[in-house]
């Protein structure tokens, strides 16, 4: 018996430390101690023994999965780093949107009654790309580069000459946008920047201008048939112009205001409709000799104008017909020159505009007097863009696939001053034919 006791306790005590060499609950081996002590079947001296035993065991163990986590907590901070770093970049790309266009055009420009230097029969290219990102949710910006034959303003069209010569690069565009989350719709825009103003002709503005300065623009929703829209901006086109030291208030500016609304009559008839102010400062202070360095004329005079005084007041408007089986635009603006002393101070246009059968239309005609707009940013293609000017645009596109049109537009005018030794009222006409693929 005392044998058989003594193996027992053998067969017990090594199944007990079997059962404590594999990984076990910390719990069942301390009751399974209890119960060997409490059956005789250990001694006293083999139970601490033992205990002790447990005990370290019981450490090592938590030692070690302490460790494993702290190993698996930092590698999961160091994965969770490195997606976060790579989200960054990804959202960064997400939020920058790159926009830009190719025009090739054929222009024939034919003005008659004089020797030729100014009859155009050429072909023409405008490359333009843009970079616009968010830079957080209150701020984006946005740069663009494009063609022209020069720095002027009212172009980026560069003739195909020079014998295979690369072609120019000039900033377009280069601004901040700053708008708050807790005004909404209100945009602060800082640098060289896309008309903030609204425009329903281009009588005042060549499409191409792109001005320079500070301006706010903020729309407001009145409900889902009313909203105000306006802007106001300073900009600067001559720096210190009259030569009286470095000062602010000496610098040839342009001050802008507009103030307009836009109305959804019913489904079918929306209205636009509003009034600009564009006040220009300094204008007669210009230093013919500071000036010639940088631009070919002093001031504002240009283009047909004789006078440098500008304060233009603007009405425009729009109205949508999306009703009809052909929807229909009409659309025109109405401008005075209220600085002048002239008589020839007034300009309007008149237009239609529509799509029909994949074809889109768009005509107006407009007379532009002398001294009515500062020839310098009215459109350069009407009258070969002189003021003292009347006549017809014609405008017809097709899009022959997404992003990829052709069109054509026609100018028929009659202009004052295309060239400077013409007598009055000569024909000055422009046919233009665009391919233009969009990205």
């Amino acid at each position: 018996m005392r044998l058989a006791s003594t193996k027992t306790a053998a067969a017990l005590c090594g199944g007990v430390l079997l059962a404590m060499s594999v990984p076990a609950s910390a719990a069942v081996d301390a009751k399974l101690l209890d119960m060997l002590k409490a059956n005789g079947s250990i001694s006293p001296a083999q139970y601490a023994e033992l205990q002790t035993e447990l005990t370290k065991d019981q450490l090592a163990q938590q030692q070690a999965q302490k460790a494993t986590s702290d190993q698996i907590a930092a590698a999961t901070a160091a994965k969770s780093s490195e997606l976060s770093a790579f989200e960054q970049k990804v959202a960064w790309a997400a939020k920058t949107q790159f926009k830009g266009d190719v025009r090739v055009r054929q222009e024939t420009v034919k003005i008659d009654d004089q020797n030729n230097s100014q009859d155009k029969n050429r072909q023409r290219i405008r490359v333009r790309l843009g970079a616009y990102s968010e830079i957080n949710p209150q701020v984006s910006t946005g740069i663009r580069i494009a063609t022209g034959g020069d720095n002027k303003a009212n172009s980026t069209n560069v003739d195909q000459n020079d014998y295979f010569t690369k072609k120019d690069l000039w900033l377009d565009q280069g601004f901040i946008d700053y708008h708050p989350t807790n005004i909404k719709n209100l945009h602060v825009i800082g640098g060289k920047m896309a008309q903030p103003w609204v425009s329903e002709g281009d009588v005042i503005w060549d499409n191409d201008i792109n001005p320079e300065g500070l301006a706010a623009t903020y729309s407001l929703p009145i409900n889902k048939a009313f909203e105000l829209f306006g802007s106001a901006g300073t900009y600067t086109l001559k720096d210190n112009i009259s030569g009286e030291g470095t000062q602010f208030k000496n610098d040839l500016r342009l001050n802008a205001a507009q103030l307009g609304t836009r109305v959804a009559i019913t489904d079918n008839v929306k209205m636009t409709v509003g009034g600009s102010v564009y006040n220009y400062e300094n204008s007669n202070d210009c230093n013919p000799a500071a000036a010639s360095t940088s631009t070919t004329f002093c001031g504002l005079s240009i283009n047909g104008n004789n006078t440098t005084d500008f304060r233009l007041y603007e009405g425009f408007g729009q109205l949508d017909l999306t009703g009809f089986v052909v929807p229909v635009g009409l659309y025109g603006q109405y401008v005075v020159n209220s600085a002048t002393n002239s008589d020839e101070d007034t300009a309007w246009l008149a237009g239609v505009k529509t799509k029909v059968f994949g074809f889109g239309l768009d005509y107006n005609y407009r007379d532009t007097q002398r001294n009515a707009v500062v020839g310098a940013f009215t459109d350069s293609d009407f009258a070969n863009g002189t003021t003292g000017s009347r006549g017809h645009k014609l405008a017809i596109s097709y899009d022959i696939d997404k992003n990829f049109a052709v069109g054509a537009t026609y100018f028929l005018t009659k202009a004052d001053f295309a060239t400077s030794a013409l007598p009055r009222d000569q024909d000055a006409n422009t046919l233009q034919l665009d391919v233009l693929a969009k990205f």
